[in-house]
């Protein structure tokens, strides 16, 4: 039996009205932001539903419109100590449009004066400027679509509306507005657009603090199919911790009044604190250690934390070299305090999250997560931090591709291919068939277009990455990781 809204306590939650347009269907926005305005509907505080937007078409049966666009989140973790289960049915999503051939039907939703909030989630890549017609049907950026909305919505004459985007991009709101305004010039629009947009919207910034990994696998799938009862092809799990700090005013928190309904929506006038501590101790921890663990032979995060070797390294790499580079003054209670949740979060025994799809985009993450952390670690000790030059090397060893076909890259682990998702394939791919490995590391630490500054700079840098992709190369990955500090 498929998912359908026959499965629905209450049905009705299917008749709210439109109140929000979403840029993305990951399980990232299903299962955090999406949660949050599902549990506001059902405790009768929002009354909201999500019109949900996706880049391109399926190709086929469209599977939010298979199951009414129902889809259950599965929460599993540690609450306070104790076991959490609990299985959700969302009934937040009221209907989901594809850019490429719904375009006009997107656009008319500006002139639904109900949707006052947009949300998205377009990963780090999605939040740049490209210098583009909004005329196009549709315009290919993310932004680019924004703008076009935001046009449609001045035009009609209605307020406008309170934007959240959630990449993981520092001073996201604020660079989404400048681009939005770039794209004003470029298009050469009104003045006095370009004067609502400023004055009548309110872009902000925010941060997502959850990990949701997507469906199981396999025989895990299989259980939990037979234990709801149905198939839902939309099926996430998520960890029980959640946060999605958002910074606003109290405009912004009369419009988002579904964060009542849950205590991990914080809406403040900065949230700075957060979003270093999530973007560097989870998210940073998670780049530098993605390749390293998945050619160490771990598949999952819980796998590498269930290997004490590699858990100390974690938390060395973490605790001795992260925090201290943090550039933001964060109290050491608090940062501790974080670090203990955060390796909690990584042993949760009901999560299978993949390393692979850790390092999707693995440089643009590396260079927005981990390089600040690397320079303002030289600015504070000026000296090599021996646990991330072990980080970096992997990197450079998982970008290593093998083969390419049809435009696709793909590293070796062992006797098997792994795709390499990455924007920066193509150059590695080049990198590393005509150089040495000394040679890749002092080509791929000296291009400023891939990290904004020569880390060739960084005295003795370069020199222990090179060490270390040696030994990995001859020795192994998860021999250099274990040996902790025989190799720094």
């Amino acid at each position: 039996m498929k998912l359908n809204q026959s499965l629905l306590s209450d049905p009705s939650l299917t008749q709210l009205p439109e109140k929000v347009l979403q840029f993305g269907t990951g399980v990232l926005l299903r299962g955090l932001c999406d949660y949050f305005i599902d549990k506001a509907n059902k405790e009768g505080i929002f009354n909201g539903r999500i019109v949900v937007v996706k880049s391109t078409d399926s190709g086929g049966a469209d599977a939010f419109a298979e199951q009414d666009n129902l889809y259950t989140i599965c929460v599993r973790g540690i609450d306070k100590g104790v076991a959490k289960e609990e299985n959700i049915i969302s009934a937040a999503i009221s209907r989901v449009l594809s850019a490429q051939s719904q375009w006009a039907e997107i656009l008319s939703t500006a002139k639904n004066p109900a949707i006052s909030i947009v949300i998205s989630n377009t990963t780090e890549v999605g939040l740049q400027y490209v210098e583009e017609s909004i005329s196009q049907t549709p315009p290919a950026s993310f932004p680019a679509k924004l703008t076009t909305w935001l046009y449609e919505r001045f035009q009609a004459g209605l307020p406008g509306a309170v934007i959240i985007p959630t990449e993981l991009i520092v001073g996201n709101g604020d660079k989404l507005k400048e681009i939005v305004l770039q794209l004003c010039a470029f298009n050469q629009l009104p003045d006095k657009f370009v004067e609502w947009v400023n004055k009548e919207n309110s872009f902000c910034n925010s941060l997502v603090d959850r990990i949701v990994p997507g469906k199981p696998k396999g025989d895990s799938l299989k259980e939990l199919d037979a234990k709801l009862g149905y198939k839902d092809d939309l099926l996430t799990i998520a960890e029980v911790y959640r946060l999605w700090a958002i910074e606003g005013d109290e405009k912004v928190k009369e419009t988002l009044s579904f964060a009542e309904a849950d205590p991990g929506v914080k809406i403040e006038k900065n949230i700075e604190q957060y979003r270093e501590l999530k973007l560097r101790m989870l998210n940073g921890t998670h780049t530098l250690m993605c390749g390293m663990a998945y050619l160490s032979g771990f598949e999952t995060v819980k796998e590498a934390l269930a290997d004490e070797l590699t858990e100390k390294f974690i938390t060395i790499l973490m605790t001795t070299e992260i925090v201290p580079a943090i550039p933001y003054k964060i109290q050491a209670k608090v940062c501790q305090r974080y670090g203990r949740e955060v390796l909690d979060r990584f042993r949760n025994p009901y999560l299978e999250h993949q390393w692979i799809s850790i390092t999707l985009q693995y440089t643009m993450k590396m260079r927005m997560r981990n390089i600040p952390l690397l320079l303002n670690y030289y600015k504070e000790f000026n000296t090599v931090p021996q646990y991330f030059a072990r980080g970096f090397a992997a990197y450079l060893l998982f970008m290593r591709a093998v083969k390419e076909e049809n435009g696709k890259y793909f590293g070796q682990r062992g006797g098997e291919f792994y795709p390499i998702q990455c924007d920066a394939a193509p150059y590695f791919y080049q990198v590393w068939q005509n150089h040495s490995a000394d040679e890749v590391v002092q080509e791929v630490l000296a291009n400023k277009e891939l990290w904004g500054s020569d880390l060739t700079q960084l005295s003795g840098f370069a020199g222990n990455v090179s060490t270390h992709l040696s030994n990995m190369m001859m020795i192994g990955v998860r021999e250099v990781a274990s040996a902790l500090n025989v190799y720094a």
